[in-house]
């Protein structure tokens, strides 16, 4: 058996237990409804070694886009469920049997010679050891250094979406103070977090500037993305690395914000058809859970936070109450991660 790449084993939340298979493995079917169309159903599959390499394979020879690279999967038939594609796909092209997968982004894409509709799985563990069944190539990569080309124009989003970590930190310096809000940063990057929204609504323009410069600086050192909340020209002049749009602000912009990286805050379905339109890079969705900073809140719960991204194209957070424990819950219900103002620190 190939080693795991997978080191926690998920269970589904209470409200999605009728997600689960019957065939007693860890596949958590998508939560996302097949509509019909008139686009071809596919699954691909993100899969990860112990090392976070993802697997690439080449289309053999015979088939439409022969020798471009991609990730493995295959149609959904008629009657099966993108779950059981996946599993199906993974054993007749790899020859792996895939023991833990959750459901991640679901992208629409037209080639030449058909449109289809590719969702995608991330495999955390499987049994086997991969091999071409078709005899077609495979290589493990990374993001960082992507060696294998042409690849599928369709996964150019999905290359992007894996630079993104699965927590998401934002500041709370107001409430910790500052010395000690940039001590407990450090512990947190020093720990693995490499995402950060710097985000403190009570300070002025100018304590703003200088405060999220400071953080760009710390976070920059251990190779962490910054982001701003709320204000373009802050994030230019700290040296950030992109903005973090409120509702509000995203509702009202007409085209994305010049800038490398760029998220937003969703609460219902319209503000996450827009970050669609302008295609951001990813949105946090809430809250699911109560939180102090929204005490009045209408709280979503897990069961409206997978109905607001069925068939949703860009990475989503979950936001809210959340603690590193939640992670896998948000997975289960097809969120890329959880966003924490004080569960990151």
């Amino acid at each position: 058996m190939k080693a795991e790449s997978g080191r926690m084993k998920g269970k589904p939340p209470p409200d999605a237990a009728d997600d689960m298979t019957s065939e007693g493995s860890d596949i958590h079917p998508s939560p996302f409804i097949l509509h019909p169309s008139n686009r071809v159903e596919v699954v691909a599959a993100v899969i990860f070694n112990e090392r976070g390499e993802f697997l690439l394979a080449q289309r053999p020879a015979g088939k439409a886009y022969a020798g471009y690279w991609e990730f493995p999967g295959g149609k959904v038939e008629p009657d099966e469920s993108a779950a059981g594609a996946l599993k199906r796909e993974l054993h007749e092209e790899l020859g792996i049997d895939a023991l833990t997968a959750y459901p991640w982004l679901t992208r629409d894409f037209d080639y030449s010679h058909a449109a289809v509709r590719l969702r995608f799985f991330r495999v955390l563990k499987w049994s086997g050891e991969p091999h071409g069944r078709e005899l077609q190539q495979f290589a493990w990569q990374s993001v960082s250094n992507v060696t294998v080309a042409p690849l599928l124009p369709a996964n150019g989003p999905i290359l992007r979406a894996l630079e993104l970590p699965h927590v998401y930190g934002i500041t709370c310096a107001g409430e910790h103070g500052r010395d000690a809000f940039m001590a407990r940063l450090e512990q947190s990057l020093a720990t693995g977090l490499r995402l950060v929204q710097v985000r403190e609504k009570q300070l002025a323009s100018d304590a703003l500037r200088a405060f999220a410069a400071e953080v760009v600086a710390l976070g920059h050192r251990y190779g962490a993305r910054i982001l701003v909340n709320g204000s373009g020209d802050i994030a230019a002049q700290a040296g950030a690395d992109g903005v973090h749009l409120t509702a509000s602000q995203l509702m009202a912009a007409a085209r994305r914000p010049d800038c490398e990286w760029c998220g937003a805050s969703c609460h219902d379905a319209a503000e996450l058809g827009r970050a669609r339109e302008l295609a951001l890079d990813f949105v946090v969705l809430g809250p699911v859970r109560a939180t102090p900073t929204h005490p009045g809140a209408e709280l979503l719960g897990w069961r409206q936070f997978v109905q607001l991204i069925r068939d949703y194209p860009l990475p989503v957070y979950a936001i809210g109450g959340m603690r590193a424990s939640n992670l896998e819950q948000a997975w289960n219900c097809g969120a890329h991660g959880v966003a924490m103002m004080r569960g990151a620190w």
